[in-house]
């Protein structure tokens, strides 16, 4: 860490310093209150008319706060406690309070869809079951869900908010983390299956941020990151914030919400804030390009934008050209928009694209590359070309590889499995050794991605779990999902298609897809209309396209489609019964918890 200044001699902070020797996020926090206590690190837009500001110093003083409290209930080092709030300054005073008092964070999202409440909590239930949480800090109107999931998860002895804890009395501080400490436990969104904790250390997400800076050009005392992307998510906890608390920028931050309810806020924020940077998954974008009426954009300024960055989906090509199409008027630069490539267990990000150059777009023969996995470019005049995003180059330190199913590296463009190592890279999942021998390839980590590399960049052509192989052709479910999207009637990004095993052991394809639409001869045309954006896309039909109502179809906490688990609704008939209004689920459980909490009295009078 620096040498503090001789004793009565004035501190002279370096403004364009950065703590390299920082070796843990707490490390980062104490180099900034050093340097400049007073300056402003989050500026928190809570409401059109509620700003709330949050120095290095106020967080410091408030996380040392919430550590006393903690304490208080028995966290001591090592021990995992929850994080179950929405975004707001508390989750900062939380997340490093937790780290002050010994602890692990263990973010999870707070139910957000109230349709599928009953779903969501039994999910965060396994969550803190599996971390072994020992608390969870949430808000006083998760009191019901609170004592659901205490009763589920076993290890879970007590539940407060960040006030309660603040109010304890000061204890004497505790040895801090070290470096190969674990910093926080990223729950994966669960897309693919259930959730697992990847294990990040204090190196292993400095290396990260430290990394990421690079490519961005990241300057503390000039950039300005502007987010409404949820905090229990890597792109908003390790990329946002963490990328922000790192190089000293300010972060601008809203609720998803607001931006979800309004989505020109968020552009309104980067002109008002002259935001420089900001991230998003493609369908923000879409959000943006498809809702915000003209009239709500007049005087709008986005010059000041260098990096908006694409990532945690599929970033599809029409969405990059339409959006510039869309803004380029209002100063956005052809460079501004940066496809990205990251993933949990590499901390957050693996690839970015260049500064220099408008974003990348290959097209390449759809028949080839179908039959054979070779990305061969396509002539320009081919209309069944398929097109894949440049998702860039390697962040610095880190390593990547394309292979065949032997784990032979493959050629430039022909498409295999992605793997990568290097120092951000987790050492597996927390209490899952199954999951974490079948994360490694020797010392390579698999990402259950598909793509090919050429030129130096690197292409994503979509998850090894959501290609369907049908009359050996791979055909690759976002794109099915993309185009039926694009269909009127039919409710964006609530598409799921998946591969089902028909006669003679082929895959047929199977689209459920989100309509408020229900009279019958609505429905007919609009399924014609499905097959035919579909056919138009891939060059073939779907098998079955099966039209449902809202929030059939299943996600993630950050709105990735969870293909098989809506599969598995299909598969049972499930997709056709009407889910029980929220407080029937409530309801369910309030019992449930009630059930769990008179077992456990049961045997502890049992055992007596």
């Amino acid at each position: 860490m620096s040498t503090p200044p001789p004793t009565g001699a004035p501190r002279q902070p370096d403004p364009g310093a950065l703590p390299e020797a920082a070796e843990t996020l707490l490390d980062v926090l104490d180099w900034h209150v050093e340097q400049h206590p007073e300056r402003v690190h989050v500026r928190f837009l809570a409401g059109e008319d509620d700003v709330q500001d949050m120095s290095y110093a106020a967080l410091r003083r408030a996380s040392d706060e919430v550590a006393a409290g903690l304490r208080q209930r028995g966290v001591t080092r090592g021990k995992k406690v929850g994080i179950m709030l929405p975004t707001s300054l508390d989750f900062f005073h939380a997340f490093f309070g937790i780290l002050i008092a010994g602890g692990v964070p263990v973010p999870i999202y707070p139910p957000a869809r109230r349709e599928q409440i009953e779903q969501l909590l039994r999910r965060q239930a396994s969550v803190l079951d599996n971390a072994e949480a020992v608390v969870l800090i949430t808000v006083p109107e998760a009191q019901t869900a609170a004592r659901f999931l205490r009763a589920k998860a076993r290890q879970l002895s007590a539940v407060a908010t960040v006030p309660e804890l603040r109010a304890a009395p000061a204890t004497p501080r505790g040895d801090g983390p070290v470096r190969e400490d674990l910093a926080f436990l990223q729950y994966t969104s669960g897309s693919t299956g259930a959730p697992k904790g990847v294990m990040l250390t204090h190196a292993n997400l400095l290396a990260n941020v430290r990394a990421l800076g690079i490519p961005c050009g990241w300057d503390g005392e000039r950039d300005v990151f502007v987010s409404w992307l949820p905090l229990y998510h890597d792109m908003g906890l390790i990329g946002a914030w963490l990328g922000s608390l790192y190089h000293g920028s300010l972060l601008v931050l809203m609720s998803p919400l607001r931006f979800l309810t309004r989505p020109e806020r968020w552009l309104w924020a980067i002109d008002k804030h002259r935001g420089t940077i900001t991230a998003a998954p493609n369908f923000a974008y879409e959000l943006c390009r498809l809702r915000i009426k003209e009239q709500d954009l007049r005087g709008l300024d986005l010059s000041s934008m260098r990096v908006m960055a694409n990532g945690a989906e599929p970033v599809l090509p029409a969405t990059l050209r339409s959006f510039q199409a869309r803004f380029a008027p209002y100063g956005l630069a052809p460079t501004a928009q940066r496809p990205v490539y990251g993933l949990a267990e590499n901390s957050v990000g693996l690839t970015l694209s260049s500064l220099t150059r408008p974003p990348r777009i290959d097209r390449i023969r759809r028949d080839l590359f179908t039959q054979t996995g070779s990305a061969q470019p396509a002539e320009s005049d081919d209309a069944t070309a398929l097109e894949f995003v440049a998702c860039g180059s390697l962040l610095a330190g880190h390593q990547i590889r394309v292979v065949d199913a032997q784990s032979v590296p493959v050629p430039d463009r022909q498409s295999g499995a992605i793997q990568f190592r290097g120092p951000s890279a987790t050492q597996g999942y927390y209490r899952n050794a199954e999951a974490t021998r079948a994360l490694f390839d020797g010392d390579w980590v698999r990402t259950g991605d598909r793509g090919y590399q050429t030129d130096g960049d690197l292409f994503i052509a979509g998850r090894e779990k959501d290609i369907i192989i049908r009359a050996g052709r791979n055909l690759h479910a976002p794109e099915i999902e993309a185009a039926a999207s694009s269909v009127s009637g039919i409710r964006s990004g609530c598409v799921a298609a998946f591969g089902m095993t028909g006669p003679g052991g082929t895959e047929q394809v199977v689209v459920l897809a989100e309509t408020r639409e229900t009279l019958p001869t609505s429905m007919s045309a609009l399924r014609d209309a499905v097959r035919r954006a579909i056919i138009a896309a891939i060059g073939e039909p779907p098998d079955e396209i099966v039209l449902v109502p809202p929030h059939v179809v299943l996600k993630t906490s950050s709105g990735k489609v969870r293909r098989s688990d809506t599969r598995g609704l299909y598969e049972r008939g499930e997709h056709l019964r009407s889910r029980p209004p929220p407080w029937v689920q409530v309801v369910r459980l309030a019992l449930a918890a009630v059930r769990a909490e008179a077992r456990a009295l049961f045997g502890r009078l049992g055992r007596r």
